[in-house]
């Protein structure tokens, strides 16, 4: 999964800097009625194991982790997620959590067969979630 090396390393000094049980972290303000959503998949889509995902967003601008513009953020998709991180923290790098801080607005994946769940979460530029979050709606789609 390709991270540009600033965007990495910003996010591991970020995490560096912080102790999560001692601290909670400044969020950043959502704008009201800011939405995020899927363009693709639709919710109950069948996919095969490699597929694309296209993000959409409604009343802000996508920019990449780091970048400090007005009312801008950077998607994270969860990947079969039973409960959702921490909004008071950066959201973790793992496997079930893909930051696309480069600004991208789609990506291919790729998912063993079965059924899974997919949701959107913006992130601010420290990819920390707004203020109210800004998620989208938790989708079930079947890898054939």
């Amino acid at each position: 999964m390709p991270y540009s090396m600033k965007s990495l390393l910003s996010a591991l000094i970020l995490a560096a800097s912080f102790n999560a049980a001692s601290q909670e972290l400044p969020r950043t303000d959502a704008p009201e009625g800011a939405k995020l959503y899927f363009i693709e998949p639709q919710d109950g889509a069948k996919v095969a194991q490699t597929f694309t995902v296209k993000f959409g967003l409604a009343g802000m601008g996508v920019a990449p982790a780091g970048v400090d513009f007005p009312a801008t953020g950077h998607h994270h998709l969860l990947i079969d997620l039973d409960t959702l991180p921490d909004m008071a923290q950066p959201i973790a790098f793992t496997e079930q959590s893909q930051h696309f801080g480069g600004g991208q607005t789609e990506t291919q994946i790729t998912l063993p067969p079965g059924k899974h769940s997919l949701q959107l979460l913006l992130g601010d530029k420290n990819h920390i979630p707004f203020n109210p979050p800004v998620i989208s709606e938790r989708i079930q789609i079947t890898v054939e």
